[in-house]
Parts: structure tokens; C-alpha cells; sequence
């Protein structure tokens, strides 16, 4: 049983955990939010096992820091690694999308389109990172995401580095079954591994999307590993006859058991996908072997059926005799025996010449070479070319892209061959993208060819996550594959609201609509503020808004005049109540009452009764306060206390 931290736990002081997504053999993996950036990100949380192994961690961070350092648009990008709770983390890039593995489960077989579309984007990732001296060792469905919810759906990889990390302890992981479906022989055996091994896992992800199945299954994952060494694969085209012939030779390619004998690299198994989807339709098992002999040529004319039939015929018409000499009738008959029998051994002979007697020799294979050699190396080998120009965002200008018949195969000496040969990309106009949605934008430059790259930018007047404008500019025309930038509107400019309370409202307003606010004003009463003072202010100042935003100012006004009771010679509630009521604020002051009739009643106020004053002013009313020391009764003395004189008597 592992720990995996609950929703809302912190991890690092930064990621704060939204769910989880699944685990594996090294791993959980969670969806958290980056609090610093406000972004989700993936958290590839390490089981605690391999965090007690120093020796395993160091390889750890060592590869995901190489990873961090791989940033292509087929490869989920690594941002982060860290410690947290005795264990340790990367931070990696979302996506919403699926598993291939789950694509496969769900489709497959995938059609030949799709499938060589997905497989080219995880071989563009591979190209990638060998091309940095990385090798991704664990290459299989689960490990590549597809977002395929707004076509075109984009593949990219995920744990690049990271299976070398954990190398040493695959055999104790849960995933060593799936892993071993994709392994290559040379892993399977513990040689060292190289960007072919992954190539190698990359055609098994093939067949898997054409087939709906691996080539090599077992009860453990060591019965599989043997048959990755020992077995052959069986043809995909036997679980999917209507698999293209040249296809499948590509997929076949892929599984050769000796890397020497399969792609050289990722650039060649890229050639060789986009050729086979120009390849007209061959024999199967001349594309599959790629050396096979050419189908025999014809022989000569062989008496036909219906040749025979008008023999039989016109001997029935005319009768044995006609044909026969001296009208022997048995003479006839054996005569038109022994010429049938003549044309079927002259034809015999005259096709046994042509089929041995024809020079057929191995075709050479110039895929990868550019035009000129390609030509050249064909002629000395006696073969006629037919060049065909075909666009390619891979292939330079003049690079033999594919070729038919196949390289390694036999045919006859002075017959053609045919070559495709990348033409470039293809240039294509840059189109006025000007306010569609970033989705429309994005597939309209990918249907043209052309990458993408992506920059925010505030605009007053065009949408949120809408086309501002794009570099190049419209209407430019520009090659195929080249990176245009969509400038897409992050909406209206946020400005950071001014504190304007106790200002002048005409001011205050001002100085919000020259930022750019919309305002709007409330007035109310108040007696103790100038009128056109701003009392408050929504949003409070310091917030920040959009351009175009409201503003919400309260401003005084000066209350309406009114009536001042006149309160003096009554209690104090009576005065309090009576003052409250007309709509004024009321202070108190404690004064001297002359009788204790006076004690408890207002003496005067202030403004006096009478006059008219602004509502909710405050009168001040003074309420007698009766001290019997202070003011005596008629007719009693204030006792008085005579000195005693010490020693003095009586």
C-alpha cells in the first residue's frame, strides 16, 4: 500500500494536488496546480522504495534534468524536479488527451493515415532527443499522450531519460509485462541500447495501431523477452489483409532483429513512411522481403482455350478427312494431335529462353541519397529512372525520398525504376487570420504544412484567445514547415485601480477614465462631508482590472435642510428621541443643575430650537447634573470642622 498524498495537499510549498491520475512501476502521477504560475501541471510523485536508493536517485535527477532540457513540440516539457516528504518529484507539462495505449484499446486497427501520422510525431521526438545523446529506453503506447480533442491530434512523449534511471530495477516493478512487449532484443538480452532500440519499440507501437495487438505475447514477461530474440513476427497483414504491402515492409523493417539491419536512424524510418504512402500497390511478398524475385516474365503464346475450341470445331465441320492428307481420316486426327502437342512444346521452350534467359539483377537501394547520385548508381547498374517529384517537410530539396521497386530487390536488367524525390516543402501564402479563434487559426496553418509557435499579447479591440496578428505577416508567401507565430489576444489591458477616496469626485473621475475605467456614480447624504467628496470606492483601490472596466464611486451630497426641536427643560430621552427623530446625530454634555428638579434635564443645546439646520448634523444638548454639595437646600449650613490644638483642654 502506497501513501498518495489527498486533494489539496501541498507539495513543496508549491504544487497543490487537484486528483489522481494513475500510477506505475516508478511513479504516481497526480494533477496539481503550480501555485507560483497558475498553471496545472503533472507530478510524478517516486514511489518511497526507490528514494531510499542514493545511488538510484542521483540517476534520477541526472536524467530528469536531462529531459527538462528537451523542449519540442512531441515532447512533454519537464519543468520541475524537487524533495518532498522523503521522496522526491518532476514537474511536468498537462495535457488533456489520452494514452495511445487507450487510443489503441478503444480504435484499432487505426487506419494507415492515422496510424503513420501518430507514429511520425513519436519519431520526430525520438529524432530529437537522440540527436542530444538521448535515449528514451521505454518506448510504448502508455508512455506517449495524444490530444485529439480539436483535430489535428498531436502526440508527444513523456519520460524521456527516465527509464534509464530506473533500468536497474525494472524487474521489480509492476510494468515489466507491458514493458516487455516493447523491449528490443538487444535490451532483452542486456546489450547496450541505442537510438535503434527505440525505433525498434516504435515499430511494435506500429503494428500495435495497425494490428490491434503486439507481435510477441507470453505468460511472463520472460517467456516474452525470448521470443523478442528469438521469433519472428508474424505479418501484420495477417490480423489486417487490407494493410498496404509497402507498409507493412516498412513495420517489418522496424522489427529486424540485428539493429544493423534496421532504420539507421529516425530521419531514414521518417523516409521511409512517407514513401510507403507513395508506393503504388506491389506483390506482397516482394515489398515485405524487399529482395524477392521479380515475377517471371512472360512465355510465349500458349495455345488458348479458345483456340482449341475453334480446332474442335472446324474439325467437326469439315470432318478428319478435310485435314488429313490422302483423306485418312485416323492420319487427321493424329495430325491435329501432333500440332497441338508442337505449339505446346514450342511455347514451353520459347517462355523456358525468355525466363532464363533474362539478367535480372538486385536494384540498388538510393533512398536518402540525393537525385543526381541516386541516378547515377542505378544507370551503372543498367536501369532506366522515371523521377517523380513529391513535396516533403523532412527531406531537402533533391533527396531520394522512396524508390519502386524497393532497394535489395531483383529486376530485370534496363527496366525502370522509379524515384520520388523531395521537391522541398512547398511554399504556401500565409493566410489573414486576423480575429478567428486560436482553434480555426491552428488548424488552418497546420493544414497548410506549417508549424506553430504561440505569443500573448493584450488587446482593446480583438477577443480573448483570438488571432491578433501573425508573424509572418498575411499574405506572405513562405515554405512549408516554417514557424509562424500567432500573436492570440489575452483580452483587454489590466490596469491597477487608484485609490480616489476623500478626492474630489470630478477629479477621481478624471483620472479612472483617462486609465481607461468606466464610472459610475452613487450619492448619498452626509452632513460632515464636503458635497463631491468620494466616500468610497468599488473595486478599492489597488485591485486590478480590465480596460473598459466600472468604477464605483459613492460621493456625498449635502442633506436637506430641517427643523430643530427645541428640547431644553425636558429629560434627556425625551430630548435624544425627539432630536433622532427629526434626523440629527446628538452629543451629550453633563452641566450644573441649580435644584434637584433640574437633575436629569436639559439645560440647552446647540444649534438652539427653532432654527433649521442639514440633516444629520449633530446637536449638542447639555443635561443638568445634581452635586448637593455644590448647592445646598435654604435653611441647612455646610457643617464645618474646628482645628484641635494639641494639649489644649476642655
Amino acid at each position: 500500500m502506497r501513501d498518495v498524498p489527498e486533494a489539496s495537499t501541498i507539495i513543496d510549498g508549491r504544487y497543490r494536488v487537484l486528483s489522481r491520475v494513475g500510477s506505475g512501476g516508478m511513479a504516481d502521477v497526480l494533477c496539481a496546480e503550480d501555485l507560483q504560475l497558475g498553471r496545472k501541471v503533472a507530478l510524478k510523485l517516486l514511489h518511497r522504495r526507490f528514494a531510499a536508493d542514493e545511488e538510484f536517485v542521483e540517476r534520477f535527477r541526472r536524467e530528469a534534468s536531462s529531459a527538462a532540457g528537451l523542449q519540442h513540440p512531441n515532447v512533454v516539457s519537464v519543468y520541475d524536479r524537487g524533495s518532498w516528504d522523503d521522496t522526491y518529484y518532476i514537474a511536468m507539462e498537462y495535457l488533456e488527451g489520452r494514452t495511445l495505449k487507450k487510443v489503441i484499446v478503444d480504435e484499432a486497427p487505426l487506419a494507415p493515415e492515422r496510424a503513420i501520422d501518430l507514429v511520425t510525431q513519436i519519431l520526430k521526438a525520438a529524432r530529437f532527443a537522440h540527436g542530444r545523446g538521448i535515449v528514451h529506453r521505454d518506448l510504448k503506447p502508455h508512455n506517449v499522450i495524444v490530444e485529439d480533442a480539436t483535430p489535428p491530434a498531436r502526440a508527444k512523449v513523456t519520460d524521456f531519460g527516465i527509464a534509464k534511471a530506473g533500468a536497474s530495477d525494472m524487474t521489480q516493478t509492476g510494468s515489466i509485462m507491458g514493458t516487455a512487449q516493447y523491449l528490443s532484443p538487444e535490451q532483452a538480452q542486456g546489450h547496450a541500447v541505442s537510438g535503434q532500440s527505440d525505433l525498434y519499440s516504435i515499430g511494435i507501437i506500429l503494428y500495435e495501431m495497425l494490428t490491434g495487438r503486439v507481435p510477441f505475447e507470453g505468460e511472463s514477461a520472460v517467456t516474452i523477452a525470448l521470443k523478442q530474440v528469438n521469433e519472428a513476427p508474424v505479418p501484420p497483414s495477417h490480423y489486417n489483409p487490407a494493410l498496404p504491402p509497402a507498409l507493412e515492409a516498412v513495420v517489418l523493417r522496424a522489427l529486424e532483429k540485428d539493429p544493423a539491419r534496421r532504420f539507421a536512424d529516425a530521419d531514414e524510418f521518417l523516409a521511409a513512411l512517407e514513401a510507403a504512402q507513395v508506393v503504388p500497390a506491389a506483390d506482397t511478398t516482394q515489398v515485405l522481403q524487399g529482395a524477392a524475385v521479380a515475377a517471371a516474365p512472360a512465355a510465349a503464346p500458349l495455345p488458348t482455350p479458345e483456340a482449341i475450341a475453334e480446332y474442335r470445331r472446324h474439325e467437326v465441320e469439315t470432318g478428319p478427312a478435310a485435314l488429313a492428307p490422302g483423306g485418312d481420316g485416323d492420319g487427321g486426327n493424329r495430325w491435329w494431335i501432333a500440332l497441338l502437342v508442337g505449339l505446346l512444346v514450342a511455347g514451353a521452350i520459347v517462355g523456358g529462353l525468355l525466363l532464363f534467359g533474362s539478367e535480372k539483377v538486385r536494384v540498388p537501394g538510393v533512398v536518402g541519397n540525393p537525385q543526381a547520385e541516386a541516378q547515377l548508381a542505378l544507370k551503372n547498374k543498367g536501369f532506366e529512372t522515371n523521377v517523380i517529384p513529391k513535396e516533403s517537410l523532412s527531406a531537402p530539396k533533391g533527396q531520394v525520398i522512396g524508390q519502386d521497386p524497393a532497394g535489395g530487390s531483383r529486376a530485370k536488367k534496363g527496366s525502370t525504376v522509379d524515384l520520388f524525390v523531395s521537391s522541398g516543402p512547398g511554399t504556401a501564402s500565409i493566410p489573414d487570420l486576423t480575429g478567428k479563434p486560436r482553434s480555426v487559426a491552428r488548424k488552418t496553418l497546420l493544414d497548410l504544412g506549417m508549424r506553430i509557435a504561440e505569443q500573448r499579447t493584450a488587446s482593446d479591440d480583438i477577443k480573448q484567445n483570438r488571432v491578433v496578428a501573425t508573424r509572418p505577416a498575411a499574405g506572405q508567401s513562405v515554405d512549408k514547415g516554417t514557424t509562424v507565430t500567432l500573436v492570440i489576444s489575452s483580452g483587454k489591458a489590466r490596469v491597477k485601480v487608484p485609490d480616489v477616496t476623500g478626492r474630489n469626485d470630478q477629479d477621481a473621475r478624471d483620472e479612472l477614465e483617462t486609465l481607461g475605467f468606466t464610472v459610475s456614480v452613487k450619492k448619498v447624504e452626509d452632513a460632515e462631508k464636503d458635497p463631491g467628496t468620494v466616500l468610497s470606492q468599488d473595486p478599492a483601490g489597488g485591485a486590478t482590472l480590465a480596460k473598459g472596466s466600472t468604477v464605483t464611486l459613492t460621493v456625498a451630497k449635502e442633506p436637506p435642510k430641517v427643523d430643530v426641536p427645541d428640547v431644553t427643560g425636558h429629560t434627556e430621552k425625551f430630548a435624544r428621541d425627539a432630536l433622532k427623530r427629526a434626523g440629527f446625530e446628538v452629543n451629550v454634555t453633563d452641566g450644573d443643575a441649580p435644584t434637584p428638579d433640574d437633575d436629569g434635564m436639559v439645560l440647552s443645546q446647540d444649534p438652539a430650537g427653532g432654527g433649521q439646520e442639514k440633516k444629520g448634523a449633530t446637536v449638542t444638548i447639555t443635561v443638568g447634573r445634581f452635586n448637593p454639595a455644590l448647592n445646598p437646600e435654604p435653611g441647612t449650613t455646610t457643617p464645618t470642622t474646628t482645628p484641635t490644638t494639641p494639649g489644649a483642654g476642655p
